[in-house]
Protein backbone atom coordinates (compact mmCIF):
# COMPACT_ATOMS: atom_id res chain seq x y z
CA UNK A 1 0.00 0.00 0.00
CA UNK A 2 2.70 2.66 0.92
CA UNK A 3 4.94 1.79 -2.24
CA UNK A 4 1.27 2.63 -4.28
CA UNK A 5 0.81 5.96 -2.62
CA UNK A 6 3.93 7.20 -2.95
CA UNK A 7 4.04 6.30 -6.69
CA UNK A 8 0.67 8.21 -6.79
CA UNK A 9 1.76 10.91 -4.94
CA UNK A 10 5.32 10.70 -7.36
CA UNK A 11 2.95 10.98 -10.15
CA UNK A 12 1.41 14.18 -12.52
CA UNK A 13 -2.35 12.46 -11.19
CA UNK A 14 -2.19 14.38 -8.16
CA UNK A 15 -2.40 17.63 -10.15
CA UNK A 16 -5.58 15.78 -11.71
CA UNK A 17 -6.70 14.72 -8.54
CA UNK A 18 -6.97 18.28 -6.92
CA UNK A 19 -8.24 19.87 -9.69
CA UNK A 20 -11.25 17.58 -9.90
CA UNK A 21 -11.73 17.74 -5.97
CA UNK A 22 -11.80 21.49 -6.25
CA UNK A 23 -14.06 21.26 -8.83
CA UNK A 24 -16.37 18.40 -6.94
CA UNK A 25 -16.05 20.99 -3.81
CA UNK A 26 -17.65 23.85 -5.44
CA UNK A 27 -20.63 22.31 -7.09
CA UNK A 28 -21.11 20.69 -3.38
CA UNK A 29 -20.93 23.92 -1.84
CA UNK A 30 -23.13 25.29 -4.54
CA UNK A 31 -25.82 22.50 -4.35
CA UNK A 32 -26.08 23.34 -0.12
CA UNK A 33 -28.11 26.22 -0.20
CA UNK A 34 -31.23 24.48 -2.26
CA UNK A 35 -30.19 20.71 -1.86
CA UNK A 36 -32.03 18.81 -4.62
CA UNK A 37 -32.53 14.76 -3.67
CA UNK A 38 -29.23 13.09 -2.06
CA UNK A 39 -29.96 10.88 -5.48
CA UNK A 40 -29.84 14.03 -7.76
CA UNK A 41 -26.50 15.16 -6.30
CA UNK A 42 -24.78 12.13 -6.58
CA UNK A 43 -25.76 11.63 -10.14
CA UNK A 44 -24.85 15.37 -10.47
CA UNK A 45 -21.66 14.63 -9.05
CA UNK A 46 -20.66 11.62 -11.44
CA UNK A 47 -22.02 13.28 -14.40
CA UNK A 48 -20.12 16.18 -14.00
CA UNK A 49 -17.17 13.90 -13.34
CA UNK A 50 -17.83 12.52 -16.70
CA UNK A 51 -18.34 15.81 -18.56
CA UNK A 52 -15.21 17.60 -17.20
CA UNK A 53 -12.92 14.56 -17.85
CA UNK A 54 -14.57 14.59 -21.90
CA UNK A 55 -13.45 18.36 -21.52
CA UNK A 56 -9.88 17.26 -20.18
CA UNK A 57 -9.74 14.70 -23.45
CA UNK A 58 -10.57 16.51 -25.89
CA UNK A 59 -8.89 19.70 -24.75
CA UNK A 60 -5.60 17.51 -25.06
CA UNK A 61 -6.31 15.94 -28.27
CA UNK A 62 -6.71 19.03 -30.03
CA UNK A 63 -3.46 21.14 -28.26
CA UNK A 64 -1.76 18.09 -28.97
CA UNK A 65 -2.97 17.92 -32.72
CA UNK A 66 -2.61 21.43 -33.56
CA UNK A 67 0.61 22.03 -31.71
CA UNK A 68 2.21 18.90 -33.35
CA UNK A 69 0.49 18.51 -36.59
CA UNK A 70 -0.66 15.03 -36.48
CA UNK A 71 -3.18 12.55 -34.81
CA UNK A 72 -3.45 11.59 -31.49
CA UNK A 73 -1.94 8.05 -31.50
CA UNK A 74 -3.41 5.07 -29.67
CA UNK A 75 -1.18 5.37 -26.68
CA UNK A 76 -1.30 9.10 -26.43
CA UNK A 77 -5.04 8.89 -26.20
CA UNK A 78 -4.62 5.90 -23.73
CA UNK A 79 -2.85 8.47 -21.19
CA UNK A 80 -5.31 11.45 -21.97
CA UNK A 81 -8.45 9.20 -21.41
CA UNK A 82 -6.10 8.07 -17.64
CA UNK A 83 -5.70 11.57 -16.87
CA UNK A 84 -9.40 12.08 -17.93
CA UNK A 85 -10.38 9.42 -15.44
CA UNK A 86 -8.58 10.79 -12.50
CA UNK A 87 -9.63 13.97 -12.83
CA UNK A 88 -13.78 12.34 -12.79
CA UNK A 89 -12.38 10.45 -9.81
CA UNK A 90 -12.04 13.67 -7.93
CA UNK A 91 -14.78 15.47 -8.96
CA UNK A 92 -17.35 12.38 -8.12
CA UNK A 93 -15.69 11.05 -4.96
CA UNK A 94 -18.71 12.81 -2.79
CA UNK A 95 -20.86 11.29 -4.99
CA UNK A 96 -20.28 8.46 -2.24
CA UNK A 97 -21.49 10.56 0.46
CA UNK A 98 -24.73 11.47 -1.16
CA UNK A 99 -25.38 7.74 -2.25
CA UNK A 100 -24.93 7.15 1.40
CA UNK A 101 -27.91 9.71 2.25
CA UNK A 102 -29.81 8.49 -0.87
CA UNK A 103 -29.95 4.96 1.20
CA UNK A 104 -30.50 6.92 4.54
CA UNK A 105 -27.51 5.91 6.07
CA UNK A 106 -26.38 9.71 6.58
CA UNK A 107 -29.05 12.24 6.95
CA UNK A 108 -28.26 15.19 4.09
CA UNK A 109 -26.57 17.50 6.19
CA UNK A 110 -24.22 15.26 7.08
CA UNK A 111 -23.30 14.55 3.51
CA UNK A 112 -22.89 18.44 2.77
CA UNK A 113 -20.44 18.45 6.03
CA UNK A 114 -18.18 15.28 5.13
CA UNK A 115 -18.50 16.35 1.54
CA UNK A 116 -17.17 19.45 2.12
CA UNK A 117 -14.63 18.61 4.50
CA UNK A 118 -13.12 15.43 3.08
CA UNK A 119 -12.59 17.62 -0.31
CA UNK A 120 -10.44 20.66 2.08
CA UNK A 121 -8.76 17.51 3.76
CA UNK A 122 -8.07 16.23 0.61
CA UNK A 123 -6.69 19.40 -0.59
CA UNK A 124 -4.76 20.28 2.40
CA UNK A 125 -2.96 16.22 2.05
CA UNK A 126 -2.10 16.96 -0.75
CA UNK A 127 -0.28 20.30 -0.23
CA UNK A 128 1.35 19.05 2.36
CA UNK A 129 3.16 15.89 0.52
CA UNK A 130 3.62 18.27 -2.59
CA UNK A 131 5.68 20.25 -0.07
CA UNK A 132 7.18 17.36 1.26
CA UNK A 133 8.45 15.94 -1.62
CA UNK A 134 9.43 19.53 -2.62
CA UNK A 135 11.96 19.23 0.43
CA UNK A 136 10.51 21.32 2.75
CA UNK A 137 10.47 20.13 6.32
CA UNK A 138 7.21 19.17 8.23
CA UNK A 139 6.09 22.59 9.48
CA UNK A 140 6.76 24.49 6.66
CA UNK A 141 4.75 21.47 5.12
CA UNK A 142 2.01 21.35 7.11
CA UNK A 143 1.76 25.27 6.47
CA UNK A 144 1.63 24.72 2.92
CA UNK A 145 -1.31 22.33 3.73
CA UNK A 146 -2.95 24.55 5.46
CA UNK A 147 -2.74 26.98 3.02
CA UNK A 148 -4.04 24.63 0.37
CA UNK A 149 -7.03 23.81 2.50
CA UNK A 150 -7.62 27.36 2.79
CA UNK A 151 -7.89 27.75 -1.07
CA UNK A 152 -11.03 25.23 -0.75
CA UNK A 153 -12.16 27.07 2.68
CA UNK A 154 -11.99 29.96 0.35
CA UNK A 155 -14.67 28.68 -2.40
CA UNK A 156 -16.93 27.64 0.63
CA UNK A 157 -16.90 31.41 2.14
CA UNK A 158 -17.32 33.04 -1.68
CA UNK A 159 -20.30 30.86 -2.10
CA UNK A 160 -21.56 31.49 1.13
CA UNK A 161 -21.16 35.15 0.74
CA UNK A 162 -22.59 35.56 -2.88
CA UNK A 163 -25.92 33.08 -2.01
Amino acid sequence: MRASLEAHLGSRQVARVVYGSIIGLAFVVTLQAHPPSAGSVAAGLLLTGVAVALAEVYSEVVGVETAGRHRVRGAQLAEMVGSGGVVAFGVAFPAVFFLLAAVHVLDMASAFTIAKWSGLALIGFYGYWAARFAGNPVPRALGQAAIMACVGAGVIVLKALVH
